[in-house]
């Protein structure tokens, strides 16, 4: 071999070798700049989560703050709430308190109302006990004292409950204390009655005389001539008995006493 050509050779050998020994050196490179970006890379990662994490702290804090605001201001008005609803439960205590007085003060007034109206009625009726009254006896309208017509209620009762002498004892007590009386006449008649049931035959007559003299139209008079008749007819005396029927159906021809006295006249013939 030439000198030149191992000249070449050497030198190609020497580049081979030389390729050889930087081939390890490029890989070494290659890795160290694929390390280098590698750590860059996590250290901007982890920047990024550090800086996400601050921002998620700083919502965190911004958030806790914006509660706890809420919570306090959640908190001063359970407080103040509460303060209302101790104020009103006292002001429902005084209106209960109020309320429980106003019904004592009620019922109070009430009874007190009651005992005015209660006493009301006793004067009025004291007052309708005084005041006249219009009645009606016999077919007569009249206007009567309370304690008239009282007196003639009771006499007229004792009559019918057949007790005569008392009957008779206070029609004529009636007709004495009350002689302008509008139930006189009626007295007189029932009087007359009484002292017949008594068997007092001539004052009875003279009772029925009296009032038939005074109150012809009376509408008893037409019985008190037939009463007074019967008294006759009991006391023997057939002919006055007679002439008093007479006087009956001469001044009373339609009324029921004329017909009975009709039919009187005819049994003592």
């Amino acid at each position: 071999m030439s000198d030149g050509a191992m000249s070449s050779w050497a030198r190609a050998l020497m580049a081979c070798a030389l390729a050889a020994a930087l081939v390890p050196a490029r890989a070494a490179l290659f890795e160290d700049d694929e390390a280098r970006k590698a750590i860059i890379e996590l250290r901007n990662r982890t920047t990024a989560l550090e800086q996400a994490r601050n921002r998620q702290d700083n919502e965190l804090a911004k958030t806790n703050a914006q509660l706890l605001e809420q919570v306090q201001t959640l908190q001063r008005s359970v407080l103040a709430l509460s303060a209302q609803i101790e104020s009103l439960r006292g002001e429902l205590a005084t209106l209960r308190g109020s309320n429980e007085q106003l019904a004592r003060d009620i019922a109070d007034l009430q009874r007190r109302q009651k005992d005015i109206n209660q006493a009301t009625q006793g004067v009025d009726d004291r007052i309708r006990k005084l005041e006249p009254m219009k009645v009606t006896v016999d077919g007569v309208e009249f206007v009567a004292d309370p304690e008239e017509k009282r007196q003639f209620d009771d006499a007229l009762a004792a009559l019918r409950g057949g007790d005569f002498d008392k009957a008779a004892t206070m029609f004529a007590g009636f007709t004495r204390r009350w002689p302008a009386s509008g139930y006189l006449e009626s007295a007189r008649f029932w009087l007359g009655n009484a002292l017949y049931g008594k068997r007092e035959y001539k004052e009875a007559i003279a009772t029925f005389r009296t009032m038939v003299k005074n109150a012809p139209d009376h509408p008893r008079a037409p019985e008190a001539l037939l009463a007074l008749a019967n008294c006759q007819l009991e006391s023997k005396d057939a002919k006055g008995a007679r002439a008093t029927i007479g006087e009956l159906i001469k001044r009373y021809p339609k009324s029921e006493a004329a017909q009975a006295g009709r039919e009187r006249l005819a049994s003592l013939k």
